[in-house]
């Protein structure tokens, strides 16, 4: 997936059991398995296209999907992460970050994605991942400021970057078609300035995580 002008990339970050890692052909099956299992967790808040959620998600997509993540991070418009939890010396894939819509230059910038398998919420695996890669970002990936928008009734979703301590600096009216429906969004955005001087968000989410 490596791309001559991609500042970053490819990349393995990881933290304690948490592991970020370019996807592989190979995760066909856990990339399935996990996104058939998270259907009502994941379907009200993802624009996927028409069609049933079985067949979109699984291992034969899986081969289009990843093809699309290929490509795009190849031509320096994304860095994505499968997301790995270490147990018992294994990986077992359990979620998805995505630094995307890369625009380099002036601007310096990219919108952020994730999900995360229902099953390991809760345990910090998400802030975390997302902690990573923002760091990288504004590391070796060279960016400036990173964005996040989510749907003001995602509670799980906005919680990560509140927790993170992302700014809620806008409201998008009719954001994104989703669900059947053009959907409203909450925009959080980040600079590197903002934790430059707490070490990096990771450095800042493992203080929060002290402190409760």
């Amino acid at each position: 997936m490596l791309g001559a002008t991609t500042p970053g990339w490819p990349a393995v970050l990881s933290d304690g059991a948490v592991l970020l890692r370019p996807y592989k052909r190979g995760d066909a099956r856990a990339w399935s398995e996990v996104r058939i299992a998270n259907q009502a967790w994941l379907a009200p808040w993802e624009s996927a296209p028409p069609g049933p959620w079985a067949e979109m998600n699984s291992p034969r997509a899986y081969g289009y999907v990843y093809r699309d993540m290929k490509r795009a991070a190849r031509n320096g418009d994304s860095m994505p992460f499968a997301v790995c939890l270490l147990e018992d010396g294994r990986e077992r894939l359990v979620g998805h970050v995505n630094l995307g819509n890369i625009v380099r230059r002036a601007f310096a910038s990219a919108y952020a994605g994730y999900w995360v398998d229902h099953r390991v919420a809760g345990r910090g695996v998400i802030p975390t991942a997302l902690a990573l890669a923002v760091d990288h970002a504004f590391g070796p990936g060279g960016l400036h400021r990173i964005e996040v928008n989510i749907r003001p009734e995602n509670g799980p979703s906005r919680r990560v970057v509140e927790k993170l301590g992302f700014r809620e600096e806008a409201y998008h009216q009719r954001y994104m078609h989703i669900d059947g429906g053009w959907r409203d969004h909450l925009g959080y955005a980040m600079t590197s300035e903002e934790v430059a001087a707490e070490g990096g968000l990771l450095a800042r989410w493992r203080r929060a995580r002290t402190a409760k």
